[in-house]
């Protein structure tokens, strides 16, 4: 059980964040997405405040949502809060790769929704890492292109697309679809997010 499925604490927060939504001219735009299986892109990347914005449409969706940290986070009294709050522990001193370590997480779960930011950091970049792309092809589950917009003050989705296998393709194409989204941050420029 997690924060996010715990009877009653999930509901209050929910009603905190329509409540925060409501008072700053926020909007969750889309549907709540009717998967048990997925990895959601969180982007543009640019500010520690995108984690708490899309929490808002997170709890809005009302979707059990996990999240990766290193694993020595969940050792001792910390470890049993951190999976509360929806961690999942990677051990990067592992046999086995980070991707191989989630595509388990997913094959051993009924239902597993992660959340993974594309960028790695919130520094300019022009590409998103690949680990994303490999972890929802090899579970073979599909991937929710999710976007924070402070232009217009939105959490939404632009698409849901089913990984093919060709990485550097499809992650191209998903990128072009944050064209015009701006950051909190937009002087940590994002090469992708330029209109053509």
């Amino acid at each position: 059980m997690t924060l996010l499925t715990t009877p009653f604490v999930s509901g209050f927060f929910r009603m905190i964040a329509i409540a925060i939504a409501a008072i700053t001219g926020w909007k969750v735009v889309a549907e709540k997405p009717a998967l048990k299986k997925a990895v959601f892109v969180g982007a543009p990347h640019t500010s520690n405040w995108d984690f708490l914005v899309m929490l808002m449409g997170i709890l809005v969706w009302r979707l059990d949502m996990r999240w990766i940290g290193k694993h020595t986070l969940f050792v001792g009294p910390l470890g049993p809060v951190m999976r509360w709050l929806g961690g999942i522990p990677l051990n990067r001193d592992s046999s086995i790769n980070f991707v191989d370590q989630m595509i388990r997480h997913f094959d051993n779960s009924d239902s597993l929704l992660l959340i993974i930011a594309p960028e790695g950091t919130r520094k300019p970049v022009e590409r998103w890492r690949s680990g994303f792309y490999h972890m929802a092809y090899g579970a073979s589950v599909p991937i929710v292109l999710t976007y924070v917009d402070y232009g217009k003050k939105e959490v939404g989705i632009k698409a849901i697309e089913m990984p093919a296998g060709d990485a550097e393709k499809d992650i191209a194409r998903y990128q072009k679809l944050y064209a015009g989204i701006t950051g909190k941050n937009p002087h940590h420029y994002h090469g992708y997010l330029k209109k053509d």
